[in-house]
């Protein structure tokens, strides 16, 4: 009788430890954001613009 009720102690221990089951880890991505700029600086544009109207000036005289 004592090793009956071993087992249904045993049997309810065990089956309220399993009653979830196995839920694998969710693990979320990396982001990496990275800052993508040039080495001019953002110069580099305005330069050329002087450069275009310079020589748009310089053709019209």
């Amino acid at each position: 009788m004592k090793k009956l009720a071993l087992a249904a102690a045993l049997s309810v221990v065990a089956t309220g430890a399993f009653a979830g089951g196995y839920v694998e880890p969710v693990v979320e991505p990396v982001v990496i954001v990275e800052d993508t700029s040039s080495s001019a600086g953002g110069i580099l544009v305005p330069i050329l613009a002087l450069i275009l109207i310079a020589a748009a000036v310089a053709a019209n005289d």
